[in-house]
This record gives C-alpha cells, structure tokens and sequence, in this order.
C-alpha cells in the first residue's frame, strides 16, 4: 500500500474501551507504530484527544460502529480530519494479515488512503436531528395519551367531545379539570367554563 498520510490514527470503537493505533513517520518509509487503550468517559476521551495530539496526528479514521462512535467524534473534530468508514467494506478491503489488530488495520488503510468515508453532518444538524427525534416522540407520547383519556371518558358515559371539538383546548381543559375536581357538572355550569363559539353546543 501506497501511502499518501505522515501522520493518522485508526480507532477500535467498543463500549468501554478504544484501541488507538498510530502510525507516523515519513511516506517512503514503514511507519512506526503506537498503540493505547482507552476508556470511554468523556475524561478518558480527552486522554485519547491529547495523546493524539502529541503525536502531530493530522487524520483519523474509526468504523461506524453502532452509536459508539458519536461521543468520540463529537470530541474529535474540532482539532482532527475525521474519516468515518463503513466496517463491512474496511474488512473487506484484501491483504489483511489474521493477526493485525482492528485499530492497526484501520490506520494502515487510511495511511493508504483507502477508506471511503461517510456523510456526517455538521454539529449543528445533528444537535436539530436529535431534537427533532425527540419532538417527534413526545408527540407520540401526547397522541397516545389524549387516546386513553378519550377511552377513559367514553368507558364512564362522560360526553365531553360531543360539546368540545378540542378536548385538549382551553374549554376541554377547563371542564377535564372541574371532573378531576369531583364536581357534577350541569348544564348552566358547563356554559360558564366553555369559550362563547361553544356555548352553542350545550
């Protein structure tokens, strides 16, 4: 393998641990070799950011292993070039030896320029990822429950809807709370909690 990088690191992502391999020194030469474990916290990953650092590492490359690498990106890539490779196509690539490590083998493919790398948005686009995720899941949760308290009301012969087009509306709200309350609402009640446009309805 041509290489084309001084100085790269491959990373071995797992749940508690990154195995760091570096490989440095100069292109028409076999690079010495450096290699560190690591833990996953985010003091550890600061560890693995200096150690990096020390060695004038310029790129660094880790497969896309589940969500393992996200925390080590995150830290990463403000100070490296990141590559993040696909790990079916990284073991694929022919000429591995059995007994080199994952974290060698990364860093000898990227040294050679030879691994693709995938789309990772920026910082600022995943942060409005997550936060859609989350949205999209409370309102999941906020459907799930306006369906059971329909139940509940329609179990009990409680006939709110048929007064209130919003359940959950400022009138739905009001008269779900005067229920909670204990209170037998009558007619002239349920009139002085709706909104006017309801009043209609009663």
């Amino acid at each position: 393998m041509d290489a084309i990088l001084e100085r790269c690191a491959g990373l071995d992502l797992h749940q508690e641990t990154v195995v760091a391999c570096v490989l440095h020194g100069s292109l028409d030469r076999r690079p010495k070799k450096e290699t560190r474990t690591f833990g996953t916290t985010t003091k550890e990953l600061l560890q693995l950011q200096d150690w990096l650092l020390e060695f004038q590492c310029t790129d660094i490359a880790m497969e896309s292993t589940g969500v393992y690498w996200k925390p080590i990106w995150n830290i990463l890539e403000d100070d490296f070039k990141l590559t993040l490779g696909n790990a079916q196509r990284i073991k694929n690539v022919p000429g591995r030896k059995t007994d080199v490590s994952d974290a060698f083998w990364i860093a000898k493919l990227l040294r050679a320029g030879l691994i693709e790398s995938s789309f990772v948005p920026p910082v600022n686009f995943r942060d409005l990822r997550d936060l859609s995720r989350y949205r999209r899941k409370l309102l999941g949760h906020t459907t799930s429950e306006k369906n059971r308290i329909h139940k509940v009301l329609q179990d009990a012969n409680i006939k709110l809807s048929t007064f209130v087009s919003d359940l959950f509306g400022v009138s739905g709200r009001a008269l779900l709370e005067s229920i909670l309350d204990g209170e037998v609402l009558k007619v002239d009640e349920v009139k002085a909690i709706v909104k006017t446009s309801l009043k209609k309805k009663v």
